[in-house]
């Protein structure tokens, strides 16, 4: 199990806000401290199995000292957020298809916000949960 780091922001009239230097644009909040940390675990691990999902690399854990040399996190208190997830590691792989097929493949891609990777995995999935579910 990684962990990661999450910044804590407060402003004077605001929620504990949690944001993720190693996920731009992830960001969660809670009205107290626990609430936060609690937030932090469900949104980071919301987010890594969606990145999953579509087939996308979860990247290392940055260092404190890396994360925290960034003057824009330096109003910020740094704290360890543990990765839980269920999800199984990506592995990379090499296929061979019909030129036209993938074509296809990448049109209804990106016309539906995946990337080939998550395409080809959620239509397995669905294949095989359609012919291995009970009758």
């Amino acid at each position: 199990m990684n962990n990661y780091i999450g910044l804590i922001h407060k402003e004077a009239d605001s929620d504990y806000g949690v944001s993720f230097p190693d996920f731009p644009g992830v960001v969660t909040a809670g009205s107290t401290l626990d609430e936060a940390r609690r937030m932090a675990e469900e949104a980071l691990a919301f987010h890594v199995e969606g990145m999953v999902e579509d087939g996308g690399t979860i990247p290392e854990p940055t260092s404190l000292e890396s994360v925290m040399a960034d003057p824009d996190n330096r109003d910020a208190v740094a704290f360890l957020v543990s990765l839980k997830t269920k999800t199984a590691k990506a592995v990379r792989i090499n296929i061979t298809l019909p030129e036209d097929i993938l074509q296809r493949i990448d049109s209804f891609a990106e016309a539906n916000g995946l990337s080939r990777s998550g395409f080809l995995a959620r239509a397995a999935s669905h294949e095989i949960e359609r012919n291995t579910a009970p009758n």
